[in-house]
């Protein structure tokens, strides 16, 4: 597969905060202050010529995006699926443009939806109950096993691998946990559906099994959130807030190890135990 091509070298880079001024006021005491806060774009994703989705997203890592978005949306089976993309800028927003297989896009004519996305909404414009709720296969990632002390410790390595986050206070995370017990990879965004894309993008991409790590995400573990990684076989998930109820069940049903509350050298299991050490 081609990575996404971006096409002039004005376009390689977009920014991904911003400085403004704000009045800061402690104790009663204001003080003029410049302040960083996070871009926030919309990114319109199109597949043969047709726009799909557009999602409003922090303009970074763009390519791990589309493709872990096309993936887990169920839009493309396999990474070799989409043959090339380009990044382009237009005057409201980024086009990622597509180009996949024919069968694909026929498939995604059939059953196509218009969504508009917004920041932590990952199912806006679904038209059917049966396109809300999908239902994955159960994962394979029976040989995997992490410690509690390995899920904390890389816990705080991807706090401290989260850049945008330390100068903004604005994004969310998702990080990968190799079998070794080492964060691999971290990617940001102030959507926590984005950051998991764009981390499951990057390791497509980088042909990663995904049945031989897990994911560390810095925010409730959403039904969708579990969706995604069950989709594309990973069965560990550690999210630092809590799972709502549908998450859990989806957990039990494709048989994720699903755990919660993953701070203070404490967690919550709620689904898969087996996989915890």
């Amino acid at each position: 597969m081609n990575a996404c091509p971006i096409p002039s070298p004005a376009d390689t880079e977009f920014a991904t905060s911003a400085q403004v001024e704000v009045e800061k006021w402690r104790d009663g005491q204001r003080e003029v202050v410049t302040d960083v806060v996070a871009e926030e774009v919309p990114i319109a994703l199109e597949y043969n010529g047709i726009s799909h989705a557009v999602m409003m997203a922090t303009p970074a890592d763009l390519e791990d995006f589309a493709l872990g978005f096309s993936l887990t949306e169920g839009i493309l089976a396999d990474p070799s699926e989409l043959y090339d993309c380009e990044i382009v800028q237009g005057a409201e927003g980024i086009q990622v443009q597509m180009n996949v297989a024919t069968e694909r896009f026929v498939a995604l004519k059939e059953k196509r939806r218009n969504l508009t996305g917004r920041t932590g909404c990952g199912l806006c414009g679904a038209e059917t109950l049966e396109q809300a709720v999908r239902h994955p296969a159960a994962v394979h990632a029976d040989a995997l096993r992490f410690s509690a002390e390995t899920l904390h410790a890389a816990l705080e390595s991807m706090q401290t691998q989260q850049e945008l986050q330390k100068q903004t206070g604005a994004t969310h995370a998702a990080a990968w946990l190799g079998r070794d017990g080492n964060i691999k990879l971290v990617r940001e965004d102030v959507g926590r559906h984005n950051a998991l894309d764009k981390l499951i993008g990057a390791l497509a991409e980088d042909k990663q099994d995904f049945s031989s790590g897990a994911v560390i995400i810095t925010s409730r573990a959403s039904y969708e959130m579990v969706q995604k990684a069950a989709t594309v076989g990973i069965g560990f998930i550690a999210a630092i807030s809590a799972p709502t109820a549908l998450a859990i069940r989806l957990a039990k049903e494709t048989d994720v190890t699903l755990i919660g509350f993953v701070r203070r050298q404490g967690h919550v299991v709620y689904a898969g135990p087996h996989r915890l050490i």
